[in-house]
């Protein structure tokens, strides 16, 4: 293509505000519009009015069925004949599966073999056919779109799609009209459809109001492919790490998403496991709301100290869908990352009371004690020795180093453990 050729083509930056208002009438249809909760603790924290988007508690437990239903009824009466496929470890399974019950359409999903239950139960509700293929995602996706080229099925994209974009930016409007004075939207962010089409619809409102919104993305530091794309000039693809984030965790920004973010998304984050678990407990105890570690992204970034605001701030919680065996794992993390969980290895001389004086150690110092496992195998024991892990409750970093400068006082090498 010619440099003249290459001019003329024209960036695709989004929907108009009358394509999101269109949309807007059409996912009313299925959607229900989510809370707008205000944290008095979050507003501590940050030092600005901080307000709680709650999507966890949209139908199918998450913000996806938005783009899913305005795609789907988009789709002409012989796309709809022929079906629709998707392929999705949970949220966009969901959006996928119920609008396409409520159209009237066959649906069917490609899910990863090792997907956790409740996900896979919910779809199945949906109507959808499921099938579990591949460990990985990029291999559930070439199953789902071989399948597509056999069957002529209409491939349902996640993100990376017009109608997909304009869907989601209804969520943009809802938290402009809840919060008409927001400054600050807090945005998760993995191929891109949300903070798309928030920041479109934020954008949109900001220009036509002479006012200032800001968009801040916030990824998960294991699956950030954003900060390394948008330093690049263009996108680029990662090496995804092992995160709990499942949702955001995508390996390379959409097509048309990567242009929309690099023009109205004025600064993205990225924050750590530790952050996200310690996110989720705060939303459990101060908030009451169950958030999946995507969805608490926002709120792992204020904590973290990685967002600066001074006038309100909104942080969309874009999904409720955590396992709960995935939830214990969390809490025990989240628990740990506040200094309120703590679990040591104390090497003992093999001999009667030593178990009694531990525990008297700890009583003095207040510490709480919730299991204990001693053992005399392990690598590196000597014979006259036995391990001791002690798991204890803390009341933060104060009462926790107290605690090891307790044991250490008496004589012992108190050895840290991770928590579970």
């Amino acid at each position: 293509m010619s440099p003249a050729a290459q001019s003329a083509v024209t960036v695709y930056l989004g929907p108009t505000r009358a394509e999101i208002e269109a949309a807007r009438e059409v996912v009313a249809e299925v959607i229900q519009p989510t809370p707008m909760e205000k944290s008095a603790y979050l507003e501590q924290v940050l030092g600005a009015p901080v307000w709680l988007k709650a999507e966890n508690l949209q139908r199918t437990g998450s913000y996806k069925i938005r783009g899913a239903y305005n795609r789907l009824s988009r789709l002409t009466d012989e796309e709809k004949a022929r079906g629709v496929v998707a392929a999705s470890a949970g949220n966009h399974a969901q959006g996928v599966a119920l609008a396409a019950q409520r159209l009237g359409i066959a649906a069917t999903i490609f899910m990863p073999a090792g997907v956790a239950l409740p996900k896979l139960q919910a779809t199945r509700a949906y109507g959808a056919e499921t099938v579990l293929e591949g460990t990985t995602f990029n291999e559930t996706l070439a199953a789902a779109q071989a399948f597509t080229e056999r069957t002529g099925a209409v491939f349902i994209p996640p993100y990376d799609h017009e109608d997909v974009i304009t869907g989601q930016a209804t969520l943009g409007l809802e938290i402009i009209e809840q919060v008409p004075d927001v400054e600050t939207i807090l945005v998760p962010i993995g191929g891109g459809g949300l903070i798309s089409g928030v920041a479109r619809a934020a954008k949109l409102h900001a220009d036509a109001t002479g006012r200032s919104i800001r968009i801040v993305g916030v990824q998960a530091e294991n699956a950030a492919a954003y900060p390394p794309s948008l330093a690049a000039g263009e996108q680029v693809t990662i090496a995804v790490e092992p995160t709990i984030a499942d949702g955001i965790a995508v390996s390379r920004p959409g097509d048309l998403n990567f242009p929309i973010v690099r023009a109205l998304v004025d600064e993205i984050v990225t924050i750590t496991e530790d952050d996200l678990a310690r996110a989720i407990l705060v939303l459990l105890e101060r908030a009451k709301l169950v958030v999946e570690p995507a969805g608490a992204a926002g709120v792992a970034a204020i904590l973290a100290g990685k967002v600066r605001a001074t006038g309100p701030t909104v942080a969309i919680l874009s999904g409720g869908n955590i396992d709960p065996l995935l939830m214990q794992r969390v809490i025990a993390h989240g628990l740990e990352a506040s200094a309120r969980y703590l679990t040591v290895r104390i090497m003992l001389p093999d001999r009667p009371g030593q178990l009694a004086t531990i525990s008297q150690i700890l009583a003095e110092v207040g510490a709480n004690v919730v299991e204990v496992h001693h053992t005399r195998h392990g690598n590196g024991m000597q014979i006259s020795q036995v391990a001791l892990d002690v798991s204890v409750e803390t009341r933060g970093p104060e009462h926790r180093a107290q605690v090891l400068q307790h044991l250490e006082a008496a004589g012992y090498a108190p050895i840290v453990e991770p928590a579970e």
